[in-house]
């Protein structure tokens, strides 16, 4: 028997009715190989990782085969795009080859991105290309280490199949887990086309699956709503912690499980920069780094939107009581961490106010910035900053603060350090390192991205013989724009 035929398939998605998918099966990815594999995601589905590495494998996730249990289906859902609203999108290159419950009675959703077209696909070939799956695979594994909540990645599949984006490429396959494939526009689609029973349905799923500590609450849909929209404000809390952009946060790319989904042009800032935008497509910047939080709550008023034929009562204020209250509590104790605080003191937040403007006025590295503060003891000044030394002078005040707030709670700077470097990651995910990596497996190497997921799976590490993938990037680096091509 099939490795993956032992897997105990529990397709609870598939039981809802053909009102939210389409049956589909793939269009078989032609002369498929394996191009890379994560052993910590095939733990997730309690597969031996070795088993991925087999033409078995490759058959099955390259549709060429369908797993005996597997019930495969292409989601159907809506959402605003850019702020405007698409009322039907759907898996246009994806399938849900099925849910699985593993040994830990977790279960997770095995979909494939780039399995061919299905109804939703409009005018697209449903493929992807390996340049998006190795993007979206280094960022899923980067950030899950970084301690934010994200889909995962289980492999990457490439082809001979030709096609064209700006150029001609080859079609590639990625196979993403994750908790759940319901997002925000999953919603909006049921209620915009005025289908409640199945929009209830949709709702009753969520609290059965995925947060049955709510079923008995006493208004349910209430408590469904204001949780999601905590689990959000903590996801964007950490995204803003880490420097992260996600890029695209179209209402159809937002979970309701509050874990970074659908990743596209995505970036880490480097030089900081709160305007910063990672995604060329995104030309009015509403998207932008600095925007992200108030995008977070524009999402959430559009699914209460949707879900209001369920709800009490009008719930605008208490789901932005929700959201900003995890918001603020997640992002201020990270911040306080990245800074080596015990304890939230008032003024910590004017402390962190005071240092970001300054490190936008230099361009200074965010990353490297607070991974090099955590070296700083209380008998140093601003020279032993990550800053220029012709613009110490400028911390010279903020030096001060920070060095009072410490005597404050008595910080021994030693096990401060320490602290801090569990909180300050010294390798991100950096364009041009993912960049590099990408060239190198469109040439037929993918050493580099397994060399990345080597060094992103500890980002807190010191890792010497990796410095070289902490520094700065280089100038040409610096300059890369990533659109919404894929």
């Amino acid at each position: 028997m099939s490795m993956i035929n032992s897997l105990s398939f529990e397709n609870r998605f598939a039981d809802l009715g053909e009102s939210f998918f389409a049956p589909m099966q793939a269009r078989p990815l032609p002369n498929a190989r394996l191009v890379t594999f994560s052993r910590e995601a095939a733990k997730l589905l309690d597969l031996d990782p070795a088993w991925l590495n087999t033409q078995e494998a490759v058959q099955i996730f390259a549709g060429h085969q369908v797993p005996d249990k597997a019930s495969p289906l292409s989601m159907v859902y809506a959402g605003h795009q850019f702020g405007g609203y698409s009322a039907q999108l759907g898996d246009g290159r994806g399938i849900l080859l099925g849910q699985v419950r593993n040994q830990k009675g977790e279960l997770w959703d095995i979909h494939t991105k780039g399995s061919g077209k299905t109804p939703f696909s409009r005018f697209g070939d449903g493929r992807a290309v390996l340049r998006s799956c190795i993007r979206e695979y280094l960022a899923s594994e980067a950030l899950y280490h970084l301690g934010i909540p994200t889909t995962r990645a289980l492999l990457i599949l490439e082809s001979s199949e030709p096609v064209q984006r700006e150029k001609l490429e080859n079609a590639a396959l990625l196979v993403r887990l994750a908790k759940s494939h319901v997002r925000f526009g999953s919603f909006e689609y049921f209620a915009h086309t005025n289908q409640p029973e199945e929009l209830k349905k949709l709702a009753d799923y969520c609290l059965e699956v995925h947060f049955p500590d709510l079923k008995e609450a006493e208004q349910p849909y209430d408590a469904l709503l204001l949780r999601i929209a905590a689990e959000t404000g903590s996801m964007i809390a950490r995204w803003q912690a880490f420097g992260f952009a996600h890029g695209v946060m179209n209402t159809d790319n937002m979970s309701v499980l509050g874990e970074t989904f659908d990743y596209g042009p995505y970036g880490f800032m480097e030089g900081f920069n709160p305007d910063y935008i990672c995604n060329h497509s995104d030309e009015w910047g509403r998207y932008a780094f600095n925007q992200q939080p108030s995008i977070g709550f524009w999402n959430l008023r559009a699914l209460a939107y949707a879900l209001k034929d369920l709800l009490s009562g009008e719930m605008t204020e208490q789901v932005l009581e929700a959201y900003q209250t995890r918001f603020f509590e997640e992002y201020d104790r990270l911040m306080n961490k990245k800074l080596g605080l015990k304890v939230m003191m008032e003024g910590d937040r004017q402390l962190m106010g005071d240092l970001l403007p300054l490190l936008q006025k230099h361009v200074i590295d965010y990353s490297i910035f607070f991974r090099k503060l955590c070296e700083f003891t209380q008998s140093d000044d601003e020279s032993a900053l990550y800053v220029k030394p012709e613009h110490q002078a400028e911390f010279r005040d903020w030096v001060e603060t920070y060095k009072t707030r410490l005597a404050q709670e008595n910080s021994v700077d030693e096990d401060r350090s320490a602290e801090m470097k569990a909180a300050n990651p010294k390798y991100i995910l950096r364009n041009y390192l993912a960049q590099q990596a990408i060239e190198k497996a469109e040439a037929g190497d993918a050493s580099e991205v397994e060399k990345l997921i080597e060094i992103l799976s500890n980002p807190y590490d010191e890792q010497p013989e990796h410095e070289a993938y902490a520094a700065e990037p280089p100038e040409w680096g610096k300059k890369l724009e990533i659109s919404c091509s894929s």
